[in-house]
């Protein structure tokens, strides 16, 4: 899909689908004014109007959506960083290589498509909500609310996959043929913005179909929109509105961190502030795990699917860090033992699993970075207090940092291990603290590649330079 009149003439099978909850985005072109006619018979009523929001889910949570399993971010930009070892290019083929050595293809598509697919439903939710007049006010609230939340959510991984990025806020082919890319001030400014009005829109309790009330987090809720600008403002290194926004979800006693590791990723975890269900039909709880986990102990040399973790990540736990033996799998063939994460599980017994968006760890690291770049360091209610409290469920005793510099390596280094492969957290904490360069130069060549400062951003896929000549390609790379 394109960002170019094609895409923007709307899905009118994906639309039709979507109202019925199925996910479903298979494309065919219609004209301009079917397909505002197709929006305002599926916003309706409530019922209908929430199957176009909850589609939204399915599709993202599918074997072939952007957030997980085999060409999701987590795999992928794992591949990129130094989580994950890919033993079987040839086998697994090329998008995989491609990141984990870092030299890409301006013919592929990678996660644009999806993104654009997304953002395309997002806006036509929120216009269509926005006109409907058979919307109960409570319903209206919450959908307009996800979807700019998912907007948010979308534009916030396309601004750091991409860079600067085309800012499609309508469904107006006319304007977005022609739209040039943002900066990532510009967009990163739209990600604020729709964050404080689904801050506005939606309360504290989920949904669940059009009733208020229910204890899967399965759908976005104020929390979740405010743990996810805490991020944001995180990465635009506003660290004192990083701070305030994940003290206002730690503080409200909704969530608590989960002392036992083997429930972290269920479906009932207490730390989810939100999660994608999803019942895969292989039998696995998510797809992350049929992406990491190998089918079976090979008798072969190597695994029958990359997922395994890099030696350098697995060699950066501590000594009686609980999580090592937790979160991570091993197999032996021929005498070698490999790793693999082991957070997502095949056939998990008892508790469903769910994959977690945002989780409450997160936002205590979040606030520890922030305290510590305001300078509260140590004591009661400081980077140390906060950076314990994710330790402590490690089973690790308390930082010994005590000064800025020590307590954001420190920092970082939590990142790493109780972040490991959730979402593209290495990647995009080396790219936004400035590591990934030093870092790169020496780990692309050990993976059969050669570093380009330049490939911190993926290539804007070919098709759409060709398309609209207002889009520009990202320095380093040629069409």
């Amino acid at each position: 899909m394109t960002l170019a009149y094609k895409s923007f003439r709307y899905l009118y099978t994906g639309l039709l689908l979507l109202a019925v909850g199925t996910g479903c985005n298979k494309a065919v072109e219609i004209d301009p004014p079917t397909s505002r006619i197709v929006s305002q018979e599926a916003f309706s009523g409530n019922a209908s109007a929430t199957s176009v929001v909850t589609g939204q889910y399915s599709a993202m949570i599918s074997n072939r959506g952007f957030v997980s399993g085999i060409n999701g971010i987590s795999m992928l930009e794992g591949m990129a960083a130094d989580e994950i070892t890919n033993y079987l290019p040839a086998v697994m083929g090329s998008t995989l290589q491609e990141f984990y050595t870092n030299t890409y293809n301006v013919g592929g598509s990678y996660f644009w498509n999806e993104f654009y697919q997304r953002l395309y439903t997002c806006n036509v939710t929120i216009e269509g909500v926005t006109a409907s007049g058979g919307l109960s006010t409570a319903v209206k609230q919450q959908l307009l609310g996800e979807a700019k939340f998912l907007r948010a959510l979308i534009y916030f991984y396309a601004v750091n996959i991409y860079g600067d990025v085309p800012l499609a806020l309508s469904t107006d082919y006319r304007v977005n043929n022609t739209l040039s890319r943002a900066s990532k001030d510009q967009v990163y400014a739209q990600i604020i913005a729709d964050l404080k009005d689904a801050q506005s829109l939606m309360g504290e309790t989920y949904f669940k179909g059009i009733t208020a009330g229910t204890t899967e987090r399965a759908r976005p809720n104020k929390l979740a929109a405010t743990a996810l600008l805490a991020r944001v403002y995180l990465y635009q290194k506003d660290w004192a509105n990083a701070e305030a926004q994940a003290t206002a979800v730690i503080s409200n006693g909704v969530y608590q961190l989960e002392q036992d590791l083997n429930k972290t990723f269920t479906s009932t975890t207490k730390e989810a502030i939100w999660y994608l269900l999803t019942v895969d039909p292989i039998n696995y709880a998510t797809y992350d795990a049929q992406a990491f986990i190998p089918y079976t102990n090979p008798p072969g040399v190597t695994p029958n699917l990359p997922g395994a973790l890099s030696t350098s990540l697995v060699n950066s736990f501590e000594q009686g860090d609980a999580r090592r033996d937790k979160w991570v799998g091993t197999f032996v063939a021929n005498g070698t033992t490999y790793y693999y994460p082991f957070k997502y599980q095949k056939n998990p017994s008892g508790t469903p699993e769910a994959l977690l968006v945002l989780r409450l760890s997160e936002q205590y690291l979040i606030r520890a970075e922030a305290r510590a770049q305001l300078g509260n360091i140590t004591g009661a209610n400081s980077a140390q207090s906060d950076l314990d409290a994710i330790r402590s469920k490690a089973l690790l005793p308390g930082t010994t940092a005590t000064d800025k510099d020590a307590m954001l390596t420190a920092i970082a280094q939590e990142r790493r291990i109780e972040l490991f492969t959730e979402w593209g957290h290495r990647w995009f904490d080396l790219v936004r603290t400035d590591k990934i360069d030093e870092l790169m130069t020496v780990l692309a060549p050990q993976k059969g590649g050669v570093w380009d400062p330049n490939h911190k951003v993926l290539p804007i896929p070919y098709s759409e330079t060709q398309l609209n000549p207002n889009i520009k390609q990202n320095p380093g790379y040629s069409n």
